[in-house]
């Protein structure tokens, strides 16, 4: 649950000025979320012995002691305490051990981070370096292929678009973010592959317009596309557009007026969620001004932009050991696939929820019912999904391991693992 001012004081805090209240706060919040990670099994292991599971989460729940400690530390500026506590941390969370000791690495260097931020000025500063393009390419590419969550998009957002194009001739695309960068643009492929076969005829001319920050890269997979879509018999163009959302203009998107228009965003638009909600607010007006037939929106489903560090900090502490405890399920140990999906796409998330502040952090998910109220307010409709069982059959082709689930909330759907919601998809109409 995210920290609120509005929390009832004790008296001790009643009776302090307003800097140790806040202290005192904090404090409150941690025992919290303490209680809430024990009530929800955070650290239960699945598929060892008895005796083996009790040893783990003594020892997990050890590691979630240190970590609370630690983030309240570097919260409150204490540098000697958390100093001291990330020693101990960096000799417990390891990279290569439990589901758990994996994703407690990653908050370590996060904090490690934040708190070389917060050093005095001219002091030496280390920052955990990223991985390089390369890494995070292969990275993102992996958890494409061997975790459903960005699949679970796809599948949602091409059933949508599809029935869509149903009988139309000439139809558009605007896909923000074009498939996060993925190469070969899987997405549309298996759209592509669907619109053939259908009983009824593929449009006469579809037309991909990619938002994002690569022109060569987004050419590339352009380029790939129209030649895979010519193999199949379709007509296919592709346009690219080099900007970020929040500079994107409704003249560069050059829209006909003849053709069917729909806006695929599949895990992009949290990245324009600022503290002044002002950019997002522009992006989403444009896009209700375009009036596209389908509007898909997928986003992870959790809150990381509450207003408050403790806050963010447990809730993707409690998110993501849900999605280390299910690579666990699929992948060995010392798989080295494992350990590149985990150290360099969903640490650099961690990191960045963790360290940064201000224009810096852009990893900033909220939860469904949030962009629920904001998708209404900027004058959508929801177009409720109705495909639960679609989804569930889909899933157990893509997947035979137990865990996950998918759920329908209000019209949208949500992948989880377990009882933790990992992703959401929604569908608008204006």
């Amino acid at each position: 649950m995210p920290f609120k001012v509005g929390h009832k004081r004790s008296r001790i805090q009643e009776s302090n000025n307003v800097n140790t209240s806040k202290k005192l706060r904090f404090r409150d919040h941690i025992r919290n979320f303490k209680k809430k990670f024990k009530e929800e099994d955070l650290l239960e292991e699945t598929e060892v012995e008895e005796e083996e599971e009790d040893e783990d989460a003594a020892a997990g729940m050890q590691l979630v002691k240190l970590l609370i400690s630690c983030a309240e530390a570097v919260a409150c500026r204490d540098r000697e305490q958390a100093t001291n506590l990330l020693s101990l941390l960096r000799a417990n969370a390891m990279v290569l051990g439990s589901s758990f000791q994996r994703v407690a690495s990653c908050f370590v260097q996060g904090l490690t981070d934040r708190l070389t931020l917060v050093q005095p000025l001219g002091a030496i500063t280390c920052i955990t370096p990223s991985p390089a393009l390369l890494e995070k390419e292969d990275a993102l590419s992996l958890v494409y292929e061997l975790c459903p969550y960005i699949q679970f998009g796809h599948f949602i957002a091409n059933t949508s678009i599809l029935e869509a194009f149903e009988g139309e001739t000439l139809v558009h695309i605007l896909d923000l973010g074009m498939t996060m960068s993925l190469p070969h643009g899987h997405q549309w492929r298996n759209l592509l592959n669907s619109l053939v076969s259908k009983a009824t005829p593929p449009p006469l001319r579809i037309r991909i317009t990619g938002i994002g920050h690569s022109s060569s890269r987004l050419e590339k997979i352009g380029e790939e596309l129209v030649i895979y879509a010519k193999t199949l018999g379709i007509n296919l163009e592709f346009f690219s557009i080099n900007v970020n959302l929040e500079n994107l203009n409704i003249e560069q998107l050059k829209i006909n007026d003849n053709e069917v228009l729909v806006v695929n965003s599949i895990l992009q638009l949290h990245c324009v969620v600022k503290e002044s909600r002002g950019a997002l607010n522009s992006v989403l007006q444009m896009i209700h001004e375009l009036a596209p037939r389908v509007f898909v929106l997928v986003e992870q489903d959790s809150s990381h932009n509450g207003p408050f560090f403790l806050g963010r900090f447990m809730e993707a502490l409690h998110y993501y050991s849900a999605i280390f405890d299910s690579i666990d399920a699929v992948l060995p140990k010392y798989d080295t696939k494992r350990a590149k999906m985990e150290q360099f796409y969903f640490a650099e998330e961690i990191k960045n929820i963790v360290s940064c502040e201000g224009p810096s952090r852009v990893e900033r998910h909220e939860r469904v019912d949030q962009w629920r109220r904001r998708m209404s307010r900027a004058g959508f409709q929801v177009a409720p999904l109705k495909m639960v069982t679609e989804v569930k059959q889909w899933l157990t082709k893509k997947t035979a391991c137990d865990g996950y689930t998918v759920a329908e909330e209000k019209g949208s759907l949500v992948l989880g693992w377990k009882s933790k919601s990992i992703v959401a998809a929604s569908c608008w109409k204006c």
